[in-house]
């Protein structure tokens, strides 16, 4: 199958130029299997953690079990160091992003999770803090799925300009967008469906109507922070061979995020 290419930011902007408020920058983390160590940014790999903060633990049922289950350790997602992906989401007191999961799905979990899909924690942090890392972290007591349990891998970054699907932009664009996507990609949407590991950027809807979500703190809109891909390199599978996003308070990171599972 022969992969469209997508058309340089310039050419979008020059044949539709109102979408030049909606861009947003994302970076995309291509992962490849590898042996990241606790100072890299990585899917699946060590986490520079402190050894006196406790490993995050997951106790709710999950879709094999009931209510009263006991606590299984939470396995490392992603950890990604600002010095290897600099950009707009970070706030300015942490230069380290980590997000784990319970590698379980859970049918109707708390908000802001997710139904149906892995629990999700995320530690902002400042690299220098952590003078004493953990070396041994615990492993899962148990899983539902292989596709949980991401594999190790090192990453390398490339940097695009996102767009937001029609379905997001005032109703007036969304028919010229679509002409757009048509005439540009044969029927694929390179467009505006920027696939894979994500920061930043705008989310992908391509099996649902897109969804807006506002801090339970602030009410503000919610953005999108990290997707979390389903791919064979990293042996992720969440949903349907789809993404798993996190969504954070554009006003204050330490606003409650919120989990969508697409």
């Amino acid at each position: 199958m022969t992969r469209i290419p997508r058309p340089s930011t310039e050419a979008i902007l020059a044949a539709l130029p109102e979408l030049a408020p909606y861009a947003r920058e994302a970076a995309l983390l291509h992962p490849e299997r590898g042996e990241p160590g606790l100072g890299d940014s990585s899917i699946g790999g060590p986490l520079l953690w402190p050894s006196d903060e406790p490993w995050p633990c997951c106790s709710l049922p999950d879709t094999q079990g009931f209510a009263g289950v006991s606590a299984t350790a939470m396995v490392p997602v992603a950890q990604v160091f600002r010095r290897d992906v600099p950009g707009p989401w970070w706030p300015a007191d942490a230069d380290l992003l980590q997000i784990l999961w319970c590698p379980n799905e859970h049918w109707d979990p708390p908000a802001p999770q997710a139904d149906i899909s892995p629990v999700i924690e995320m530690r902002w942090r400042l690299a220098a803090d952590v003078t004493s890392p953990l070396t041994a972290p615990p492993s899962p007591t148990r899983y539902d799925e292989d596709g949980y349990l991401p594999q190790a891998c090192a990453l390398t970054t490339e940097y695009v300009t996102d767009f937001p699907f029609r379905e997001e932009l005032p109703p007036e664009l969304g028919p010229r967008l679509a002409e757009l996507v048509q005439e540009t990609g044969g029927g694929s949407d390179v467009i505006t469906r920027i696939a894979g590991w994500k920061l930043g950027g705008w989310p992908t809807w391509h099996l649902a109507h897109p969804m807006a979500f506002s801090c339970g703190e602030c009410g503000t809109d919610m953005t999108l922070l990290f997707t979390v891909a389903s791919d064979d390199q990293t042996g992720v599978v969440v949903g349907r061979w789809g993404d798993l996003r996190i969504f954070t308070c554009p006003v204050d990171h330490r606003h409650g995020f919120r989990v969508d599972l697409h």
